[in-house]
């Protein structure tokens, strides 16, 4: 962990990982990009909405039996709702995205668009803007198209992998297998990025340290 002044208000900001270069100031709510030991703050991000979701940043859980830490969060909003997705870092520096919306959670973990062969992935990743139903395989595995919307950024905090401002709006795909595979493709422009993982449940995490929720009985494993 490297820790900074915010060079908008000199607030402490740390850094868990040196690979992040995205950290919003706790104190100011200042976006701060690092690049080596400097640091520049990219206007303030937007005020995260209440909502009750159980998990907040410090949260801790196991995935696969590898320790992991709630680290950032961006909270996405379209036509009809909105959704969490919250960036996990484990014990080896690396990292992956944990999605919740619904009471629903999938843990996904970005993979490399160049090793992909599916025509239908392609075909998305390239501008196209295919139907719901639209079937293909990624890696062997059979995925379908369930639901396609442009998605805007809410807000965001903690530590993230790319600036997330305020009324930011890319176009996201959501694929699922009948397997309890998942896939996501997030696109801004030119720029896609895939995300591929499964469904999970809070109790196979074993999350500790879950925000107390009035009318909510914490689990056991989470207190």
């Amino acid at each position: 962990m490297q820790t900074f002044a915010c060079p908008n208000c000199g607030a402490d900001v740390s850094f868990r990982s040196p690979a992040l270069p995205v950290r919003i100031c706790d104190h100011c709510r200042s976006m701060i990009v690092r690049r080596g030991d400097a640091l520049n703050a990219l206007g303030k991000a937007a005020v995260l909405p209440f909502d009750v979701s159980p998990i907040m940043i410090g949260t801790r859980g196991r995935f696969e039996d590898r320790p992991f830490e709630v680290i950032g969060r961006v909270r996405w909003g379209w036509t009809d709702g909105s959704w969490n997705e919250w960036l996990l870092l484990f014990g080896d520096g690396s990292n992956a995205w944990l999605g919740e919306a619904m009471g629903q959670y999938l843990l996904l973990r970005e993979w490399p668009l160049d090793r992909v062969q599916t025509q239908m992935i392609r075909r998305l990743a390239a501008g196209e803007r295919l139907p719901a139903g639209t079937s293909g395989e990624l890696d062997g595995r059979p995925l379908t198209i369930v639901d396609a919307r442009d998605a805007t950024c809410i807000a965001a905090e903690g530590e993230l992998p790319y600036t997330a401002p305020a009324n930011w709006t890319i176009y996201s795909v959501d694929l699922r297998g009948t397997d309890g595979s998942v896939a996501s493709l997030q696109r801004d422009g030119e720029q896609a990025d895939l995300y591929v993982g499964r469904y999970v449940s809070l109790a196979e995490l074993a999350p500790t340290g879950l925000r107390r929720i009035e009318g909510w009985q914490v689990p056991t494993y989470g207190q």
